[in-house]
């Protein structure tokens, strides 16, 4: 019981602080409501799962054997976000066509693609797999962490939009643009955290 205690709470950690695809789910939603959201919330979830799932069955050694690939997804992942904080910078949320192009950047294939080529989701669960699926139980521990894995992803990344839902009526007229510079800037900010590190 402690085992799968530590597991969840590693996977709710590992999903809810912040990082790139959980402030794009907050502009989302603050910008169009929760509802909006829901689908980059539902894509980058089931990304994650399949992340987790491969790194458990094997792509940690790949990783680990050639540690440029995942250099070379975190550019090419960096290079994405940065093309996502772009849309939102230029976005004043309002039915227009700025705002029309910026929210092609909530739907559930651009949450995957936006999961799929996070780095951060890739070594946190790298480091799940070589904490919680031991050798002797690889099949059933991988299943665990997986399924655990996806729904405190789904928590993680639903709360980060609930919180953007919670801050949409208070982003009247001027307060939305600002609201999304400074989203803009926390996702090009974390992308550069990203590539320093």
């Amino acid at each position: 019981m402690e085992f799968l205690l530590a597991m969840i709470l590693y996977a709710l950690v590992g999903a809810i602080s912040p990082g790139p695809v959980n402030m794009i789910a907050t502009n989302i939603a603050a910008n169009q409501g929760f509802k909006a959201a829901l689908p980059h919330v539902c894509g980058a979830t089931f990304a994650y799962s399949v992340i987790v799932l491969s790194a458990g069955l094997g792509l940690t050694l790949v990783f680990t054997q050639w540690p440029q690939l995942l250099s070379i997804t975190g550019i090419v992942g960096g290079l994405f976000l940065l093309y996502i904080a772009w849309q939102i910078a230029r976005s004043d949320g309002v039915n227009n066509a700025l705002a029309s192009e910026a929210s092609t950047h909530s739907g559930l294939l651009a949450g995957a693609l936006a999961q799929l080529l996070n780095p951060k989701a890739w070594l946190v669960s790298m480091a799940g797999v070589s904490l919680f699926v031991t050798d002797k139980d690889h099949q059933f521990g991988l299943a665990w962490f997986v399924g655990i894995s996806f729904f405190m992803c789904f928590i993680g990344i639903s709360s980060w939009a609930w919180l953007g839902h919670g801050l949409q009526a208070w982003l009247v007229g001027r307060r939305r643009i600002y609201f999304n510079w400074v989203s803009s800037a926390l996702l090009v900010v974390s992308v550069l955290t990203i590539w320093l590190a």
